[in-house]
């Protein structure tokens, strides 16, 4: 099978390598890419926001299925382009993404399938911007209600705070979504849909703040680990009962289905599983732990979703133990980042590329804000906590910066769900 991954980050790496593990797979490419994945597929130039562009690719290269990765191509409509062509292609169509790129639209759908999500009310217009906050809080969350890259939420206790971030998406034209705010420890669900059937991977835990102790500003990640040893027994049985195919159904039902990855976004509150949002895509860094952990080849799985026959997959194999990944960033970060220092230790084993490029003197460079994932394995958390930062350890790039405790609290059994 000729495999052909779009996009550039941690989340294609690890797609590229997983793809590169799969003996059905005969030729990889990807496009763009990056350092990292350059030695495991061939790298061709496109641009990820045209469907076009994309699809004409696709055909020239050959590919018996084409995977992509982040959500603007798929918002776009480039999964519709592929197909079009007649080639299978992991993601679903620019109408069944809105479930990501209109945080309205999804409101719409989840109300319309009974799911329990936070309360929320969409404001675009300043003049009824005080009103709505004072419907909300004292935590208030407000939210860029398109596509932000997982840093246009602002949650906070400080009402000035949240006017100022509401009025900074209201000025640059971007409605605003206020949602009431949910307490508890998140989970993130990823679930393969080939239209009607859910097939759920393993439940992941990201973090979203740039520090310690989920401190300072929303980012696009931070960090994940996987599985989750606090959780409770059936949690993805119910997530995908009462949430996931709920809402898969409803697409349907509007003759939009959804093909490709449903990632699921959730908060365990005291009253049981809520939605904070659903994705469209893999997540990056939740990917690069599950599928850290993933048994089962890729290509044939990811094949059989594109072509609605998820059905008669086998069932999915795991391996045993855990996995934690640590992203590294560049200095600046997640405001603007400092771009062209030299990494070293770039190549070491457990590290995925994201935002990095190679010079002509085939030196490594920062080309990004999140610019690695640095992925650790073991029989438990703790033990995974460990190669991860033993493998952080050993990278070098000047001014960059990461977290020092993912997973740590779940690793010490300090996770625990509100009681009500």
């Amino acid at each position: 099978m000729r495999v052909l991954v779009i996009g550039s980050g941690a989340r294609e790496h690890a797609l590229a390598l997983a793809a590169a593990h799969d003996p059905a797979v005969t030729a990889l490419a990807c496009a763009p890419g990056n350092a990292g994945i350059a030695s495991l597929a061939e790298q061709l130039g496109v641009d990820v926001a045209s469907p076009q562009a994309i699809a004409e690719l696709a055909t020239g290269w050959r590919a018996d299925l084409v995977v992509i990765g982040p959500e603007v191509p798929l918002v776009a409509g480039a999964a519709d382009a592929v197909r079009k062509t007649g080639i299978a292609c992991f993601g679903p169509s620019a109408a069944a993404a809105r479930i990501e790129g209109s945080k309205s639209f999804a409101k719409d759908v989840m109300a319309a399938a009974k799911v329990a999500t936070a309360h929320s009310e969409t404001v675009d217009n300043p003049a009824h911007l005080d009103e709505a906050l004072a419907r909300f809080g004292p935590t208030w969350v407000v939210k860029d209600d398109g596509l932000a890259a997982g840093k246009g939420v602002v949650v906070t206790a400080d009402y000035d705070q949240a006017r100022a971030h509401a009025m900074t998406l209201l000025d640059g034209g971007h409605p605003v979504l206020l949602e009431s705010f949910l307490d508890g420890p998140e989970v993130s669900l990823f679930c393969l849909v080939d239209g009607r059937t859910v097939v759920p991977l393993l439940p992941a835990q990201d973090f979203k703040r740039v520090g310690d102790g989920d401190t300072g500003p929303n980012t696009g990640g931070m960090g994940a680990y996987a599985p989750l040893p606090w959780a409770p027994d059936g949690l993805v049985e119910q997530i995908v009962a009462d949430i996931v195919q709920p809402v898969v159904d409803e697409l349907a039902a509007r003759d939009t289905p959804f093909s490709g990855l449903l990632y699921a976004g959730l908060v365990l509150t005291a009253d049981g599983p809520q939605v904070i949002e659903f994705n469209c895509r893999f997540g990056d860094p939740e990917t690069q732990v599950v599928l850290a952990l993933l048994g089962t080849p890729i290509a044939g799985l990811l094949y059989a979703t594109a072509t609605g026959k998820l059905a008669e997959h086998p069932p999915l194999e795991w391996h045993p133990g855990a996995a934690v990944t640590v992203v590294i960033a560049a200095d600046g970060y997640p405001g603007l980042p400092r771009a062209g220092d030299v990494i070293t230790g770039a190549e070491s084993e457990g590290v995925l590329h994201a935002g990095t490029r190679r010079r002509d003197d085939g030196a490594i460079v920062a080309h990004g804000g999140r610019v690695l994932s640095v992925v650790g394995l073991g029989a438990d958390l703790a033990a995974a906590r460990e190669q991860a930062y033993e493998r952080v350890a050993k990278v070098h790039l000047a001014g960059s910066h990461h977290r020092t405790d993912i997973a740590s609290r779940a690793a010490g059994g300090e996770v625990t769900i509100p009681a009500r």
